[in-house]
């Protein structure tokens, strides 16, 4: 009998190791430099039961400068491949923040006092060869310059308060992605079903943090109902000029210009479709981003409809506004969906909710559609959200048998 016991435990224990992925460890360290306009950026490599033998990455040469690292480092223009030596090693480079779009606002920005930059700049994507199967275990540390009082991330602070846990289960080689602010900001945050609220903004600057922080107060339990599920952490970054007058979602995080309102006149909201955006993660196919960009902003509508901060009669009114600004879109299929072309997908989407509705006789909405979407974060397809659709009417969508996705 022990003998038995001891063979099975010993079993165990091998399909434990076996379903437990090798992994190294991976610390980012970023130094902010206001008076160069730079962050001096440092990734250290350590092995523990997998080796990383070579890193691949984009880094354009007008951006990242003063590359120096162990083990064998080549550049080709805009590529960077990085050897790393088999016991690990570390790989340095200043990378210039200050990023202009077309329209001459920018969208990463560092002075004396306050820098906000994503960190999938910070850290550009790269192709990783490692032992098979390899993860990383990643963490991120900020060092502020004299002066600077606070940071903030998307990520969930170490144990020991001095970094950030880098989390992403989708590549082996995980970046801290999505919005970073710091120098001298104020935030104020809460937990609202176990998920962190931080909103954060130069300090002084007037951004109605308790107006937001209300909002997705009042939301969070409505989105979780939703969509079944929400980030350990969405951080919410506001600033002024000269940066873009827009909002724009990254991993857990957010962008959104103090200047734009919680609610607009029509209804919708910048700051719930981008929160949208932050819990689904949906993301079209080539072709296909007005799958996204249609989600995002009609729960936009709706959650707020849901939440009581919009009445029945005012839903509809924006859901009427985004038919009319739409009605002369003829095809949605494109690879980025904006303005018109994202109001006829809300239509559209309004139409399938209503649909699925009369179907089930109210037992049903769109909601279970999403959530079929929401699949370690792959890109879906027109044929995707049909097969969706199908699942919960029990026949094909009569409402998605339309020319606009010819």
């Amino acid at each position: 009998m022990i003998r038995f016991f001891l063979i099975l435990f010993l079993t165990s224990v091998a399909a434990l190791a076996a379903a437990t992925p090798p992994h190294f460890d991976v610390d980012y360290r970023v130094a902010f430099l206001p008076g160069e306009g730079k962050a001096k950026v440092t990734i250290r490599i350590t092995p523990d039961d997998a080796k990383v033998s070579r890193l691949v990455f984009e880094m354009p040469e007008s951006r990242y400068t003063q590359i120096e690292g162990d083990g064998e480092i080549k550049r080709n223009k805009d590529r960077l491949r990085w050897e790393p030596p088999s016991k690990g090693g570390t790989l340095t480079y200043l990378y210039r923040i200050k990023k202009k779009r077309k329209s001459g606002a920018y969208d990463a920005y560092i002075n004396s006092e306050w820098a906000v930059v994503r960190g999938d700049n910070l850290v550009p994507s790269a192709r990783i060869t490692a032992t098979r199967g390899a993860r990383s275990r990643a963490s991120l540390h900020l060092e502020l310059p004299e002066g600077w009082t606070h940071a903030d991330t998307p990520w969930l602070p170490t144990h020991d308060h001095t970094g950030y846990t880098v989390v992403n289960t989708e590549r082996a080689l995980t970046r801290p992605t999505g919005w970073i602010i710091a120098g001298k900001i104020g935030t104020r945050r809460d937990v609202v079903e176990g998920m962190e609220i931080a909103v954060a903004a130069p300090a002084g600057l007037s951004i109605a943090r308790m107006d937001l922080m209300a909002m997705l107060t009042a939301t969070a339990p409505i989105l979780l109902d939703a969509f079944g599920q929400l980030p350990e952490k969405i951080l919410v970054v506001r600033a002024g000029e000269p940066m873009w007058r827009g909002g724009l979602s990254g991993p857990r995080s957010l962008w959104m210009h103090a200047d734009r309102p919680l609610i607009s006149e029509n209804g919708s909201s910048t700051l719930m479709h981008e929160v949208v955006h932050v819990v689904t993660r949906i993301r079209g196919v080539e072709g296909d981003d007005w799958i996204a960009e249609g989600v995002a902003e009609y729960y936009g509508i709706e959650i707020l409809r849901r939440a009581g901060l919009l009445s029945e009669a005012r839903r509809d009114k924006a859901i009427a506004w985004m038919r009319r600004h739409g009605r002369k879109v003829t095809s949605l299929g494109h690879d980025q969906s904006s303005g018109k072309r994202t109001a006829r997908a809300v239509a559209l989407l309004a139409d399938l909710d209503a649909e699925i509705r009369k179907q089930t006789h109210d037992q049903e909405t769109l909601d279970p559609v999403i959530r079929d979407l929401m699949r370690d974060g792959r890109r879906v397809s027109t044929q995707d959200l049909r097969e969706a659709a199908e699942k919960v009417l029990g026949h094909p969508s009569n409402a998605l048998a339309t020319p606009l996705l010819d």
